[in-house]
């Protein structure tokens, strides 16, 4: 209902209607509603009850998710009873309607009311993707009005019918149903590609003209109109198949790395989910606000009004959180993510949706790797942004795990001066004691496509050596810290973990430094000092310098 004078706006005031939901789950859908805040004493006062803490939020802002939650689709389906088709002299539909008119009929369509489970994904500025699961269920309203050739002649309405109502896929049909107007179709999808779903429908209409003469039937004129109406979905048939990576660390820790084509959810380590891992996107819901109005359509004319029956979809978009790992502090740490840096897609989320959108660009986040105490490989479980959809898990052959080495990190002043210091890092494989080469030439191809290893010291990234060398120099003084950053464990072989090592450098660590220090004082002394002597000197010209010893 539409409140006047609050700021509720264009949805159905939690806990009015029996959706299958809690009060607390209905406040959670509408993304769209106006998040004009409405204080408990003023909304008490108009409806005469109270709300809970997450009603009176959800009323200021808009309430996200870690997972695609199974509200909307429990909302949709029970809402979807409310739906109700008109007679035969009128027509029901949403304006956004495909309407098409026959001869004896006006105003048919066939219009989609919600696919689920489903996800709307904004990927990027100006880019959007319906993914659909491979099994799902579409309803759809169906309806039209019968029109007569003429006014002036007396013509009966003998039959009219939905005849056939179908689902098709690129062409295939893969679903029907008797003629309804309100169609519930269960489907199965054919592939994990792009795709479109077509509701169907044909309508059958039969009139007759009757001519009498005396009370006795002299003719009968009988006239047949058929229309098939349809409406269209594009989307995407979301399937999800991981192939993990799995890694030892040189004090027992477990590595994994998994990594997906498409948006994906997160996985778990563990069989009870305690140990989780989330990668960029996060979820909200929202009407579809397509379906707000409906308009009733006579021969008279058109009328206007509030739909009784709203469907709502899950949303999925890249959040400003990114990647987390749980539980925080004792769970597993994300070592590398991977992805494509894609621009924030905050333009396509429409009109009163405020949540924790990326505000500039993004990583995809398609692969996600974390070291962890421990991997349960056959309880990992990785979830999809489809509500249900999890991958299928295709683990690795036996001996294929990567064992991360350690590795020998040592800083060197070589030089130094008054200016600058001139450092030498040298990088070894802690096991054989050869040195580890990170020049370009010597570079892999990593199969996640991540960044090669270095040596971060200072603001600079450095590259060693064939002979495990690398030379840098460094202008400000201080205590640093070089630090090697390997290459990702999926493409490096031999692989390692991270090392540091720590250096001094001052310009008081050398003897000219010292002599300079003293030069440089003394220089900028020197006025003060001149100014000391000319002063005794007045002093004593005056005769001022005896009140000086005076007792």
């Amino acid at each position: 209902m539409t409140v006047t004078g609050l700021a509720a706006a264009n949805h159905p005031r939690p806990g009015t209607e029996g959706n299958g939901l809690t009060e607390n789950e209905s406040a959670t859908l509408w993304s769209h509603d106006a998040d004009d805040y409405t204080n408990d004493s003023t909304y008490s006062q108009h409806y005469g009850e109270h709300r809970t803490a997450l009603q009176q939020l959800a009323n200021g802002t808009d309430i996200t998710f870690t997972r695609p939650p199974k509200t909307a689709a429990t909302w949709t389906k029970h809402d979807f009873r409310d739906l109700h088709a008109s007679g035969p002299e009128t027509s029901r539909y949403p304006e956004n309607a495909d309407l098409e008119d026959g001869a004896l009929i006006a105003d048919a369509h066939a219009t989609i009311f919600a696919t689920q489970p489903s996800t709307r994904a904004h990927l990027a500025s100006g880019e959007t993707r319906t993914y659909l699961a491979p099994d799902g269920t579409l309803r759809g309203l169906v309806d039209y009005r019968v029109r007569y050739p003429s006014t002036s002649t007396d013509w009966s309405l003998t039959e009219h019918q939905i005849s056939r109502v179908w689902l098709t896929q690129d062409g295939d049909t893969i679903a029907s149903s008797t003629g309804t107007q309100t169609p519930t179709l269960d489907y199965q999808l054919q592939n994990d590609r792009t795709t479109t779903l077509t509701l169907h429908a044909t309508i059958e209409v039969r009139i007759e003209q009757t001519t009498t003469v005396n009370g006795n039937t002299v003719s009968t004129t009988t006239e047949t109109d058929s229309i098939t109406v349809t409406d269209s979905l594009s989307g995407s048939v979301y399937n999800l198949a991981a192939y993990p990576y799995y890694a030892t660390y040189p004090n027992g820790d477990a590595g994994v790395a998994i990594l997906q084509s498409r948006p994906w959810q997160g996985y778990t380590l563990t069989e009870n989910g305690s140990a989780r891992v989330r990668g960029v996107w996060r979820f909200y819901t929202a009407r579809h606000t397509g379906w707000d109005t409906l308009v009733t359509s006579t021969r008279d004319g058109e009328t206007r009004t509030q739909s009784d029956a709203i469907p709502v979809s899950v949303h999925a978009y890249p959040s400003r959180i990114g990647p987390v790992a749980e539980p925080v502090r004792t769970g597993p740490e994300i070592v590398e993510t991977w992805g494509i840096n894609r621009s924030s897609p905050a333009s396509t989320l429409g009109e009163d949706v405020h949540i924790d959108v990326v505000n500039g660009s993004y990583q995809t986040t398609y692969g996600v790797a974390v070291r962890a105490d421990d991997v349960d490989r056959q309880a990992l479980h990785v979830a999809g942004i489809v509500r249900g959809v999890n991958a299928t898990i295709f683990q690795p052959q036996a001996g294929s795990t990567r064992h991360l080495r350690q590795s020998t990190l040592t800083a060197t002043v070589l030089s130094q001066n008054v200016s600058a210091a001139t450092i030498r890092l040298e990088l070894r494989d802690n096991q054989t004691g050869a040195p580890i080469d990170l020049s370009q030439e010597q570079r892999g191809r990593p199969l996640a496509q991540s960044s090669a290893g270095y040596i971060a010291i200072g603001d600079q990234h450095v590259e060693t050596n064939r002979s495990g060398v690398a030379v840098v120099t460094l202008t400000q003084p201080g205590i640093y810290t070089a630090q090697y950053q390997p290459e990702s464990w999926l493409g490096a072989n031999p692989a390692y973990v991270r090392t540091q090592a720590s250096v001094r450098w001052h310009p008081l660590g050398t003897l000219s430094g010292w002599f300079n220090l003293v030069f440089t004082t003394g220089w900028k002394l020197l006025p003060f000092v001149v100014m000391f002597y000319a002063g005794q000197r007045l002093l004593r010209m005056f005769g001022l310098d005896r009140f000086q010893n005076h007792d």
